[in-house]
């Protein structure tokens, strides 16, 4: 009798996957006078994060958290201090080294988008950049390309003869997401792209950035500290404090029962019409150079108990699809997270 072979299909490696990454900075000892001594700032401290093909992922968190440090990890602008940095499985600095594949797969919108345009361009130049620079269309079709695009992203086509100096912070932000659309990524990393802008024109650019998203199968990678822009645009979300995602999953699962007590204050932060603005956390960010001993949240936690200054606790499954790194998670039903290996 023959027996018959199935094959079975590996799974495809995630766009990106950090893998206990570090990166530590050496900076001068605190009061140390002339002294050259240094020591060793964590930015970043054991990031565990899988950003699967065409997923949108929320990065949040407040400033110092390491959401930059993170980013420039991510886009292979620095080396982690330790770990792994993959990119389709393999390191991103060597992705990034070899050819121009990355630079033309991985596209940046930049927070500062006006810094991040050259003010001696017009409109038109500074999109079709990327397609000349890709080869992405004939010199002759670079016109009706770059009328695509900002047709796309709701300019009008005479916005191609402007100067970034004469456009509007809005029309910026849609300039900077053609010019990064011209390459035709499969991945998009925005950087607080909507902040710094009146509410009906965030209202405009996140319905704008989650049609593309969806109607190009884009993997979105969005970097904010809003609650509710991670929560309109995003699927996913991981939360960041002192170097370390302390909880990820679904967005809406986490919004609605956040499991960590950080996320839940972030939660609780976010200010809601018609009602009082709400206490906010009790002491100040410890420094990265002194952190606490045990759980690095334990001296701002109101829910601390005395194992949580003693002991670390790692990133650890909790529920469906969700991680948190808390030894007492608050919606857990008993059993502690087990720690992810």
């Amino acid at each position: 009798m023959e027996q018959i072979q199935t094959q079975t299909t590996a799974p495809a490696a995630p766009v990106f996957e950090l893998i206990e990454v570090e990166q530590v900075f050496q900076v001068p000892k605190p009061n140390r006078g002339l002294s050259r001594e240094t020591v060793g700032l964590r930015a970043l401290d054991g990031v565990r994060l899988r950003i699967a093909q065409g997923a949108s992922l929320a990065l949040v968190g407040e400033s110092g958290s390491g959401k930059s440090t993170l980013l420039r990890v991510l886009l292979g602008l620095d080396a982690p201090s330790g770990g792994r940095a993959l990119y389709r499985g393999k390191p991103i600095r060597e992705a990034r080294a070899h050819g121009t594949g990355f630079a033309r797969d991985v596209a940046m919108v930049y927070q500062d988008a006006r810094g991040s345009l050259d003010p001696r361009m017009t409109v038109g130049a500074l999109v079709a950049e990327p397609l000349r620079h890709f080869g992405i269309v004939p010199k002759g079709e670079e016109a009706a390309r770059v009328a695509q695009l900002l047709d796309r992203v709701g300019l009008p086509a005479d916005a191609a003869s402007r100067y970034p100096s004469g456009l509007s912070g809005g029309q910026i932000r849609r300039v900077a997401i053609a010019r990064a659309l011209a390459s035709e990524p499969s991945v998009l990393v925005a950087d607080e792209a909507v902040s710094g802008l009146d509410v009906s024109t965030q209202a405009q650019l996140l319905t704008l950035l989650r049609g593309l998203q969806r109607d190009m199968g884009l993997t979105l990678v969005f970097i904010t500290h809003d609650l509710g822009v991670a929560s309109y645009l995003c699927e996913e979300i991981a939360i960041m404090y002192l170097g370390r995602i302390v909880e990820t999953g679904p967005t809406d699962a986490v919004l609605a029962g956040p499991a960590h007590p950080y996320a839940a204050a972030l939660r609780a932060a976010a200010p809601r019409f018609f009602e009082p603005i709400p206490e906010p956390l009790p002491g100040e960010i410890p420094s990265p150079l002194d952190l606490p001993r045990g759980c690095r949240f334990s001296s701002r936690c109101p829910a601390a108990r005395e194992d949580c200054r003693l002991r670390d606790p790692q990133l650890g499954r909790h529920g469906a699809g969700r991680a948190v790194a808390c030894l007492h998670p608050l919606t857990e039903t008993g059993a502690q997270a087990s720690e992810i290996r």
